[in-house]
């Protein structure tokens, strides 16, 4: 982001943005929640309801998406006091224990200005719940070290029971521009499993909808065409024990809950100790581990521009964890048969002029698709309106009297088709 004076403002103080690549997309709302924390909502709705913030020139709602490289015009001011007397700020970290940093430290592989890498070990949640108090969230407070560090955020989630690489973003900026890459599916990740049995085919593509099981209150999900959400994953066969287990590489084209569990049980071969979707069979007998045998193997993604340079790109590999490693070498399998490379082609990164057209694009079907139920309210409200100068109509009679007996009936309404042929014809 950058900063500069509005030339064309008389006001000193009125403040000009250029929107970075790290806000592409965000809320105008949010934009200033992200860069002018000190300014609250209150005072950027009755500047934008005022048009005192302009966007490229033009008036903007606090809902508005931005768009990389759109000028923000900002007035002078806006700092809100406190509501009453000075308040203490809450703490922005937890104290952690000795044992606790370097237990944090120690899962680092790679760091870099924008994201630090971990290898997250199996058992080990990435965020907390109702029943679970040790999470790598509530680790990332190693990493502050001072008050003008920002706590780093989660930008992915693995499985409490699935090991590897896990990317951490270091600022809310960096945040914004790696969880745009994975929503945009430009990150690739590539996993190693072991699974039972060995695939007819050594390798495909898995597509088959998934949707949260009823009766497990979220907890396991099912394959579901009708009513689920696409999933799709590709697969290849590295190596194989006969018909034991096979180690397969899994490469997600999408991002639901346990699809690449549910995939690979789906199709008779389960993961390796997975019991919640294998069931008794995914445990193989000897010397083999009865944990859960899926672990996040390579991550290769864009990170953000900094400074004046670009977003290179960020390849990282995770190491095995020590119940994988050795299961791999009972069943004979040689890490070195496979670089854990993508099975599908890079998804090319846009230019910034891209960017902004498809935003542009974006908001200009939004807006027809707002504009059309206001047309269709106005077409029915036309509909119901009475006629300049006719009556509403006359209103039908309280009480009929039947017709007497051989009257004939009114001249605009329908007869009854005669019985048989009219008088004096001939048959």
């Amino acid at each position: 982001m950058s900063e500069g004076k509005d030339t064309s403002a008389p006001a000193d103080n009125v403040r000009q943005f250029t929107v970075s690549e790290d806000d592409d997309g965000i809320r105008l709302d949010r934009w200033f929640k992200r860069n002018l924390p000190q300014i609250g909502f209150a005072t950027v709705s009755r500047w934008a309801r005022t048009g005192q913030i302009r966007v490229d020139g033009k008036r903007a709602k606090p809902e508005d998406r931005l768009a990389e490289g759109q000028q923000l015009r900002v007035p002078p001011g806006g700092e809100e006091p406190p509501a009453s007397g000075p308040r203490k700020a809450a703490p922005r970290t937890r104290t952690l224990s000795p044992e606790q940093i370097a237990e944090a430290k120690a899962m680092v592989i790679r760091e870099t200005p924008s994201a630090i890498v971990l290898n997250k070990p199996p058992g080990l949640a990435t965020q907390g719940g109702s029943k679970t108090t040790k999470h790598v969230d509530g680790l990332l407070d190693a990493f502050v070290e001072d008050e003008k560090t920002p706590r780093p955020r989660l930008v992915h989630r693995l499985d409490k029971d699935t090991s590897g690489v896990l990317l951490i973003a270091r600022t809310p900026g960096s945040a914004a521009s790696f969880s745009k890459r994975f929503a945009s599916r430009s990150a690739r990740k590539v996993y190693w499993a072991l699974v039972v049995g060995n695939p007819a085919l050594s390798e495909g593509v898995i597509d088959a909808a998934l949707a949260k099981q009823p009766g497990t209150g979220g907890e396991k999900m099912h394959i579901d065409e009708e009513n689920g959400a696409a999933a799709k994953t590709r697969y290849r066969v590295v190596d194989h024990a006969g018909e034991r287990a096979a180690w397969v590489e899994l490469e997600p084209l999408t991002g639901r809950t346990h699809q690449l569990r549910v995939h690979m049980a789906a199709i008779g071969h389960p993961i390796v100790g997975d019991g919640k979707y294998g069931g008794p069979e995914s445990f193989l007998t000897g010397a083999i581990s009865r944990k859960m045998h899926l672990h996040a193997r390579r991550l290769i993604i864009s990170e953000p521009k900094s400074g004046e340079g670009t977003g290179g790109k960020l390849d990282v590999t995770a190491d095995l964890p020590q119940h994988f490693s050795a299961s791999m070498e009972v069943l004979g399998f040689d890490p070195g048969l496979s670089d854990a490379s993508p099975l599908r082609e890079e998804v090319p990164e846009r230019s910034p002029e891209e960017k902004k057209q498809a935003a542009r694009r974006h908001f200009k079907q939004a807006r027809k698709e707002t504009r059309a139920p206001r047309r269709a309210r106005g077409v029915t409200a036309e509909k119901g309106k009475k006629a300049p100068g006719k009556p509403a109509g006359k209103p039908a009679p309280k009480s009929a009297k039947p017709a007497p007996k051989g009257a004939k009936p009114p001249a605009n309404r329908a007869r009854p088709a005669p019985k048989g042929p009219p008088k004096g014809s001939r048959r």
